[in-house]
């Protein structure tokens, strides 16, 4: 059995995917939503609590630390942004014995969203000295809205890199992306009404 190590306590990984190469889609398996938040996550976790076999959240764990942190019960979809930044340690408890999708939307759009909430939240920690330091009060918030855009795109793109299990769900193609999700994951449930949560505008900025 693979031991992972977290703040000297030992985590034991996963091993009941070890079926994976003969047919993964049918064994026991989680499933991670990876964003940079601001563009369709809130929907995506909407959507997700219509799959009857499946348990689904939204940044569930995002308050947790330690093991508990990445503590999710089997057959569950996480729908979280924050784990862009957690992705070592998501590597080392789940590796490639998980369903990664790495949710996407147009950079623009999303940077767009960011603007209207820039003194709080996720981009308020990125710009105001929690990732960039130093960084000039003027700075045009488009711009740094971009930035972050590309950072949490690449560091989720480089973290799928040696993963199987994966897909890119692009919310301009959510009709044909939904579907693919849904079969990939032998989703049940109704699947119109699931796909109806993206004709809502959920969580949007203001």
């Amino acid at each position: 059995m693979t031991k992972c190590v977290f703040f000297n306590c030992q985590f034991y990984k996963h091993t009941y995917l070890q079926r994976i190469d003969k047919n993964f889609m049918e064994t026991t398996m989680n499933i991670f939503v990876l964003s940079t938040g601001r563009c369709g996550s809130t929907t995506f976790a909407r959507a997700c609590e219509k799959i009857d076999n499946f348990s689904s959240s939204h940044e569930s764990k995002s308050n947790h630390l330690g093991l508990e942190r990445f503590s999710y019960p089997e057959n569950h979809i996480e729908i979280d942004n924050r784990l862009s930044w957690l992705l070592g340690r998501l590597d080392q408890a789940y590796g490639n014995d998980a369903f990664y999708v790495h949710l996407k939307r147009e950079d623009y759009l999303v940077a767009k969203s960011f603007t209207k909430r820039y003194e709080r939240g996720i981009i308020k920690a990125y710009r105001g000295g929690g990732i960039i330091m130093g960084l000039d009060e003027n700075s045009d918030p488009m711009r740094v809205s971009l930035d972050y855009c590309q950072t949490v795109n690449e560091n989720i793109a480089l973290f799928l890199k040696d993963k199987t299990h994966k897909m890119e769900f692009n919310l301009e193609s959510y009709i044909q992306d939904f579907r693919k999700f849904w079969n990939l994951i032998n989703a049940k449930g109704d699947y119109q009404d699931a796909l109806a949560e993206f004709s809502v505008n959920h969580n949007a900025s203001k």
